[in-house]
């Protein structure tokens, strides 16, 4: 039985190679009621140590790290909605420890770049986030499953929560205004619902979809592997170009959409 969550599209490195791998270890430790929090900071803590291991040059192993590292983070959500003990903690933690792994990882293949680099991805995730909200959206689908649990400790979501405040919700501000701005332009004023539709097509999420962090994480295991990291680290300018040019195409789709048929 699997625990994947319903998307408009699937990540083929997630559903194909990791998620398997984390399905299979959901039964012993739902039965040992371990606790999905605990899985977040294995994760995390096995991402840090393999950037602190790309820093002092090392490959192979920190290449393994993250092929385990991503099992863990596959894993996490899969035990969390097997055992009911989804949490806001918990999508919050998640989210903001992959940043800090991701840091880790980049300042330790790039230098100075790190952080920069480490931005640009996270704007590439937050183009899948946002696409597939929008067309969830469009269709009037739930976007995200309330959590199966409350109580959270008020202190830790508060902290949580003023984090993605400060990093990711403006990221999200701009791109979905931008987004927003270019389907209006497109239109040449207000959408309709139908814009709406053909503007977010599944086509646009199996794109983005397969840019997620499974796949980020494989690819630059596969290049630290055949000692060319800088091919994947060239690779993430390489997909912001990809999104800005499937931002055109299916604005153009929504252009085509208004445009009357020709009678014969």
């Amino acid at each position: 039985m699997t625990h994947g969550k319903a998307r408009p599209a699937r990540e083929w490195a997630a559903e194909a190679v990791f998620r398997p791998l984390a399905e299979r270890l959901v039964p012993p430790l739902a039965q040992r009621r371990v606790n999905p929090l605990h899985v977040v900071l294995t994760h995390t803590a096995v991402g840090l140590l393999a950037g602190g291991l790309l820093r002092r040059g090392h490959r192979l192993t920190p290449a393994l790290l993250l092929q385990a590292k991503t099992v863990l983070d596959n894993l996490d959500g899969q035990l969390a909605r097997a055992t009911g003990q989804t949490t806001e903690t918990g999508r919050y933690l998640d989210s903001e420890l992959d940043v800090l792994v991701n840091a880790a990882v980049l300042t330790g293949l790039a230098g100075r770049w790190g952080l920069p680099l480490t931005l640009l991805l996270s704007l590439i995730l937050s183009t899948d986030y946002l696409w597939e909200r929008d067309h969830r959206e469009a269709r009037g689908e739930v976007f995200r499953d309330p959590p199966a649990q409350a109580g959270d400790d008020p202190q830790l979501l508060g902290l949580l929560r003023g984090v993605y405040a400060v990093y990711f919700t403006p990221q999200e501000r701009v791109l979905g205004a931008l987004f927003e701005a270019r389907l209006h332009s497109a239109v040449g004023g207000d959408p309709t619902p139908a814009d709406r539709l053909a503007y977010t097509p599944a086509t646009i999420n199996r794109v983005a979809v397969n840019l997620g962090l499974s796949t980020q994480l494989l690819t630059l295991g596969v290049a630290l592997a055949l000692r060319r990291p800088r091919l994947y680290l060239w690779g993430l300018p390489a997909q912001a170009g990809l999104l800005a040019g499937v931002q055109l195409w299916r604005e153009g789709r929504v252009r085509r959409g208004r445009q009357p048929s020709s009678s014969g």
